[in-house]
């Protein structure tokens, strides 16, 4: 097996919403906020080449919304998807297997191409995964998390025919990789756990998007259920640095890496790091 860094881009967002009840006086020190109060996010995803799999964890916002959409979230930066699966010897074409941790649209949105008024999976040889309760969540969707589930990157994964849904928490791409769900920033986020080179990776999502994210308080105001996340932190946090977990952050701007370390104030980073090397 090997893992790879898919870089696909940055974006911003607010630094209140990203930080929720946290005061600005202290989040700014973390990830200071341009004169729009916007923070700069990665949206990293990750690849695992096991076998004859490749298997790619979300994909990035994608291209094919608006002028208008895109002026919301202020798109930066020289990496890609394309460019990213290119160094290291790879394209879209070789995807196997395409998994959605959750189908907001900073996760999905490369899911899908356009073609003028045509929508098609941009994995033509991929299945796509989600779970059944995951979907059935963002087809049906609340008012208040509605914006995040954008149609044009959901329905047409069903209509290809790609799509399969997770049953289980079980293993189901290898032995090496099992899944982890969380239900507090929405429902039924599934989060991948690889046995990687003697340790254990988790890919942490929206559960901690950042190494500023590790406190347990520091609750997104994106989050459905926040004080389901606060249980689910706590209880994430205390398994993973009791047995040596390696977070793979998925919007970190910095920080691919961190392994953790038992502090006077609770779970904290010990050492921060990319991928490559592990």
């Amino acid at each position: 097996m090997q893992l790879y860094t898919i870089n696909t881009g940055n974006f911003k967002l607010d630094g209140g919403a990203m930080f929720g009840v946290v005061p600005k006086s202290i989040w700014n020190k973390i990830n200071p906020a341009d004169d729009n109060n916007m923070c700069s996010w990665a949206m990293r995803c990750l690849l695992i080449e096991d076998g004859k799999r490749l298997i790619l964890i979300d994909n990035g916002i994608g291209d094919k919304q608006d002028a208008k959409f895109f002026s919301h979230y202020y798109l930066h930066g020289d990496d890609s998807l394309d460019k990213s699966l290119a160094s290291h010897g790879f394209n879209r074409e070789d995807i196997t297997d395409v998994f959605l941790t959750h189908l907001h649209f900073d996760h999905c949105g490369g899911s899908i191409k356009r073609e003028g008024d045509r929508l098609f999976p941009a994995f033509e040889n991929a299945t796509y995964w989600s779970n059944e309760r995951h979907w059935k969540w963002a087809t049906e969707p609340n008012d208040r998390e509605k914006a995040s589930f954008i149609k044009e990157n959901i329905y047409p994964i069903n209509e290809s025919g790609q799509l399969q849904f997770v049953n289980s928490n079980a293993n189901i791409f290898s032995e090496n990789i099992e899944i982890i769900q969380a239900f507090g920033h929405t429902d039924a986020m599934m989060l991948p756990k690889i046995n990687y080179k003697g340790k254990t990776i988790v890919f942490m999502a929206d559960l901690l998007p950042s190494v500023g994210h590790l406190p347990i308080p520091y609750v997104m105001g994106y989050d459905m259920f926040p004080l389901t996340t606060l249980m689910e932190k706590k209880s994430f946090l205390t398994e993973a640095q009791q047995k040596d977990f390696v977070l793979f952050f998925e919007h970190d701007p910095i920080f691919e890496c961190c392994s953790l370390q038992l502090t006077e104030k609770g779970v904290r980073a010990k050492d921060c790091f990319k991928l490559s090397e592990l």
